[in-house]
């Protein structure tokens, strides 16, 4: 990953996030939903400064989905998410109707999502960067 740069910060951040269709229901048996889920992500993640690393659909349990992304320190996780899972499931529902039918008032996505992070150097070199930096 590449350091990157705002007005007031430089950064190098890699989230990997994993979010399921609410009630864990297989809604990707379909290669067409399929990529229309990736295509929504990554129109998400342009329109908002997030720069998506890599994104997978887990085709053995049919049901989560998978993003590595990198976004400005402004932005938290939850912001992160939440947008790539508003705007996917606006979208996948005007796409595929019967969605609409399946989950009725429904949410898409579960509420809840995994977050971790990941980066170029261990927690331990991070330790012991700062521990030798006290002078």
């Amino acid at each position: 990953m590449q350091v990157k740069s705002t007005r007031h910060a430089k950064y190098q951040s890699g989230h990997h996030f994993v979010w399921i269709p609410f009630k864990r229901r297989k809604i990707f048996r379909d290669e067409a939903i399929i990529e229309a889920t990736k295509r929504y992500i990554r129109e998400a993640a342009a329109n908002n400064d997030i720069e998506i690393e890599a994104i997978e659909i887990d085709r053995t349990l049919i049901d989560h989905v998978h993003v590595f992304a990198s976004f400005p320190p402004r932005m938290s996780a939850s912001q992160v998410v939440n947008i790539l899972k508003g705007y996917s499931s606006r979208h996948l529902r005007m796409e595929f109707p019967w969605l609409k039918q399946l989950y009725q008032k429904d949410p898409l996505w579960a509420r809840s999502f995994y977050w971790g992070t990941c980066g170029n150097v261990s927690a331990q070199t991070v330790k012991r960067y700062i521990e030798e930096c006290q002078g």
